[in-house]
């Protein structure tokens, strides 16, 4: 198999702080850089700061300082930048977010119409094929109350991508899935993986990261421990913490 060509980095973080309310720093000076075309897996301890690392890349949640650039374009305080981040930056969460009242091609056209102002065909149509690729085009006139939850999570998954982002953020997004149902989402994640889809996917799920991944960050305490890619890092992790962590998860 040929060797995966990167672009230039679509994303930098520098030095990026993140301290809540209650005293809890969940970021000290985090910096990270992405390559298009990456497939970057993030795993450490509960409380290590993953999630609000990926937070913060959208804009859900405020840094306190330091700096993210997206493709060019500074996440700041500039109200145009935000909503043109977030709408290229697609995001799943553990929980699937669908509308219950509407029926799954409903969930997935809603975007588009909102934010991309597609015409109705159009939605529909793009909709119908991204539910066929996430392999759950027979679900189309289903309520998310009628499906499982891997096929639940796939309609979010579709949903997210129906916007053509640039960057896939995947926050634990199978966590909350029963074991069965685990593989048919990674399944999906590994299909948009080999298509060359922008990845940053904090994840306990080990084996996917070491098949698919291109680097592996380790984070404990909102920083990052190690990083390297996944045969490197699984197989000769180089500190102490992550031969630690490792050793209690492997």
């Amino acid at each position: 198999m040929a060797e995966k060509e990167f672009g230039d980095y679509i994303i930098n973080v520098k030095n990026i702080c993140k301290t809540f309310p209650n005293g809890v720093t969940a970021l000290s000076n985090f910096s990270t850089n992405i390559r298009r075309a990456e497939v970057v897996v993030v795993i450490g301890p509960s409380g290590s700061g993953k999630s609000t690392f990926l937070r913060c890349l959208n804009g859900l949640e405020e840094i306190d300082s330091g700096e993210i650039i997206f493709d060019g374009i500074p996440l700041d305080d500039n109200k145009n930048n935000r909503l043109h981040i977030r709408r290229e930056m697609g995001m799943v969460f553990q929980s699937f977010n669908l509308f219950p009242h509407m029926t799954v091609l409903q969930n997935v056209m809603l975007a588009q119409r909102l934010v991309k102002k597609n015409t109705a065909a159009e939605a529909k149509a793009a909709s119908i094929n991204l539910l066929d690729k996430v392999g759950i085009g027979d679900k189309v006139n289903s309520y998310p109350g009628q499906l499982s939850g891997g096929q639940q999570q796939r309609v979010a998954i579709a949903r997210a991508l129906a916007l053509k982002p640039k960057v896939m953020l995947f926050d634990e997004a199978t966590s909350a899935l029963d074991p069965e149902m685990i593989g048919e989402v990674l399944e999906v994640m590994k299909t948009l993986a080999r298509e060359g889809m922008t990845m940053i996917c904090v994840t306990h799920e080990l084996g996917f990261a070491k098949e698919v991944s291109d680097w592996v960050i380790f984070m404990d305490e909102g920083r990052i421990v190690e990083g390297g890619t996944a045969d490197d890092f699984f197989s000769n992790p180089q500190e102490k913490r992550t031969q630690l962590f490792l050793s209690q998860i492997l």
